[in-house]
């Protein structure tokens, strides 16, 4: 009995020996004491949780070299690799994980909307819930601020900058013919469907350095990753119809949208001030296929889209009209592949091409012009760590285009160019906190058409301010070559460069959202010319400048009044400019000093509806009175604009819609045509220019058919 008795106390005496107490405390970056956090060593279950002092305690069998982890909710997991008895009287600090969905953001400038993004100011379903947008996704953007209300165009004007400086990309690949071609006080739309894109980041300014040529703005639509059913959508409207499918199988997707418009049937019930010969009409289609890999996701993307009209234009210089014949055809495609390399490495790459070819005959001139354009890009994301990740890559632009002129004058000339941009790019996100970051990078590009390189430094800083808001800056250099009007006259000339400065407030809640801006914007080397219209004999050269600033402000509310859903958006803008064939600088009259837009939406449960408005209100606009002294000496009266819509909800699938832009018909004026020749009193008479249709009316019905149907009032749409 004495032998066992003196084995067990060995035994007993082995097995405490053998035991280790692993202890210390845990606290965050300002000493703080954190309770509650998971202590153990990496695959074993021996542990312990942090108590109020932030102390933990704990004992283990095991020996040599382990790994202690310390994780808590909202803090980057901390490891620490010892001998087991070197783990004792730890003094751990966690650092605040920047990945949390209240960590700082990155948003100067910057609007996002998609369900992805971590705020975002406008959802997809905007695009074509938007009274005044008419399932246009540019006309949902023209509600935010910073954006200009020139209703007889259609394209993003923002921050007193022409709808040139706006570049458009898909999927981050570049679109260089983005808008439908039309003509004067007609406004254009957008070439693509929003129903196969599901998220929007609209920059008005400051973005980053990954994207170039653009001196104001920069657009990107991404284009659907994967599609969660199949289905097929039907659409029968007032103007025309559509027809779109998607299918699904393994790893792969497929979905195309076909529509056909013709502006005829409106025309008929509907008075116009123009003349038409042969009403606006217009076939376009798309298709986006997707291939999911084991780490990575191909997206082709193509569109295709034919449009042609004549009319005979009101001018008040011309008994008989000026008449006006036009045909486009328009194809893009679209390629990307993103793959993650490992854990630390991602790649994207994606490739581009457009070909666009267009026909004018304006009075006895004929213009045929042709275009087309690649673009290629590649770049790397390396995730050094959570608070450090470093992001660059290359692109290559190649534009040929090439114009056809004939008159009973000039019977033929041929004219154009050719040009190749090379860039590249880095820029690094740095978060030293979940309170503060830091985007910083720089862009050079080298034009091989005009032999020279550009430097450009983009920075922006944002510091959370409190649990809902907070404060972001941004400075950015960028660079834009002139456009084809000028370039395919005369290539002896420089890019044009504009200076971002950026200050941003924003207060995020739930349901709501409220976002103040201040800017200023400096131009320099623009465009100058000598003569009413480019030509050969015009004088071109790089002395122009600039400058635009302004107040933005943006609210939105969803929560507060139940089923109800509201935005305002206000701009105050301050611009000044001389370039093109400016005498002298002054407001450019595509700009306007107050910009104010109301949406609202209210879902009506007992009518299955959903009721909407937008109200539109612009200042007026800058334009030259011919019997006065002065350039660009007068100012229209401001704009206004209600319209209205009604979604029925005939059944989860099935939706009746209806729209009226303009709808107290208010009578909006652009600006001034003035006559080539005083009459017997000595003064020019003038005729107003307005929009060719005040009101425009809109009926369809769209019909998703699919085995899941949809989980949401309208998703369908």
């Amino acid at each position: 009995m004495k032998p066992f008795i003196t084995i067990l106390i060995l035994l007993i005496s082995l097995i405490t020996q053998a035991q280790t107490t692993i202890f210390g405390t845990v606290t965050d970056v300002n000493k703080q004491p954190i309770l509650g956090a998971n202590v153990y060593l990496k695959g074993t279950y021996d542990g312990a949780s942090t108590l109020a002092d932030g102390s933990f305690s704990f004992t283990t069998s095991n020996v040599g070299q382990h790994s202690l982890v310390i994780s808590f909710v909202s803090f980057e997991t901390f490891i620490i690799t010892k001998e087991v008895v070197a783990l004792q009287d730890l003094k751990i600090v966690l650092k605040d994980d920047v990945n949390t969905l209240d960590a700082v953001v990155l948003s100067a400038g910057t609007f996002a909307a998609g369900d992805n993004s971590k705020i975002s100011v406008l959802k997809p379903l905007d695009v074509v819930t938007t009274a005044s947008a008419l399932g246009d996704f540019v006309g949902a953007l023209q509600t935010l601020p910073g954006t200009t209300t020139v209703s007889e165009d259609g394209r993003l004007f923002v921050r007193g900058g022409d709808a040139e400086e706006t570049q458009i990309f898909i999927d981050g690949i570049r679109v260089f013919t983005p808008y439908a071609p039309t003509t004067n006080n007609i406004p254009t739309r957008g070439r693509y469907s929003p129903f196969l894109f599901d998220g929007i980041t609209f920059s008005t300014g400051g973005y980053s350095a990954e994207y170039g040529q653009a001196l104001s703005s920069v657009l990107e639509l991404n284009t659907i990753n994967q599609p969660d059913q199949e289905k097929t959508d039907i659409g029968i409207m007032s103007v025309g119809a559509s027809l779109g499918n998607t299918q699904i199988w393994g790893k792969n997707s497929l979905s195309v949208n076909a529509s056909y418009i013709n502006l005829s049937p409106y025309l008929q019930v509907f008075d116009d001030r123009n003349d038409w010969k042969k009403p606006f009409e217009t076939f376009s289609g798309e298709a986006v296929f997707r291939h999911k890999t084991d780490n990575g996701l191909l997206k082709l993307y193509g569109a295709f889209d034919t449009s042609d009209f004549s009319l005979n234009q009101e001018d008040i210089n011309l008994e008989d009209g000026l008449p006006l014949t036009l045909n486009n055809k328009n194809f893009y495609f679209n390629g990307s592949y993103n793959h993650v390399l490992n854990s630390n490495w991602t790649l994207a790459s994606g490739f581009s091409y457009t070909y666009a070819k267009g026909k004018i005959n304006i009075l006895d001139s004929k213009i045929q012009s042709t275009e087309n354009s690649v673009h290629a890009k590649i770049k790397l994301k390396h995730h050094i760590s959570n608070r450090f990740k470093l992001n660059f890559g290359a692109e290559q632009f190649a534009t040929q285009f090439s114009e056809d002129y004939n008159d009973p004058i000039i019977n033929n000339v041929t004219y154009g160019y050719n040009n190749n941009l090379s860039a590249a790019y880095t820029e690094a996100d740095i978060f030293f906190s979940k309170n503060l970051a830091l985007k910083a990078g720089f862009r050079a590009e080298y034009s091989a058409l005009f032999d020279k390189a550009t430097l450009s430094p983009r920075a922006s800083l944002a510091y959370k301010t409190g649990s809902k808001s907070q404060l972001s800056l941004a400075y950015g250099n960028f660079f834009q070559q002139p456009n084809s009007a000028i370039l395919k006259f005369n290539q002896n000339l420089e890019a044009q460069q504009a200076q971002h400065y950026i200050l941003n407030y924003q207060f995020n809640a739930d349901g709501k959202i409220f976002r103040a801006e201040t800017y200023y914007k400096k131009y320099s080397d623009l465009v100058k010319y000598d003569t009413d219209f480019t030509t050969f004999e015009t004088n071109f050269n790089n002395s122009g400048s600039g400058y635009a600033k302004g107040l933005d402000l943006f609210f939105r509310d969803n929560k507060s009044i139940k089923n109800i859903d509201y935005w305002i958006s206000y701009s105050l803008l301050d611009t000044k400019r001389d370039y093109k064939n400016f005498p002298t600088a002054a407001q450019p009259n595509f700009a306007n000093t107050h910009n104010l837009s109301v949406v609202g939406k209210y879902w009506v449960d007992s009518w299955k509806s959903q009721v909407g408005f937008s109200y539109n209100f612009a200042s007026g606009r800058s334009y030259t009175d011919s019997n006065l002294i002065g350039f660009l000496n007068q100012k229209t009266k401001a704009y206004n604009s209600l319209s209205v819509n009604w979604a029925y909800l005939l059944s989860p699938q099935k939706i009746l819609y209806f729209s009226v832009n303009n709808a107290l018909g208010f009578t909006n004026v652009n600006g001034y045509q003035y006559s080539d020749t005083p009459n017997i009193n000595g003064q020019f008479n003038r005729r107003a220019l307005r929009p060719a249709a005040d009101q425009f009316f809109f009926v369809g019905f769209f019909w998703t058919i699919s085995e899941k149907g949809t989980d949401n009032q309208l998703d369908n749409l």
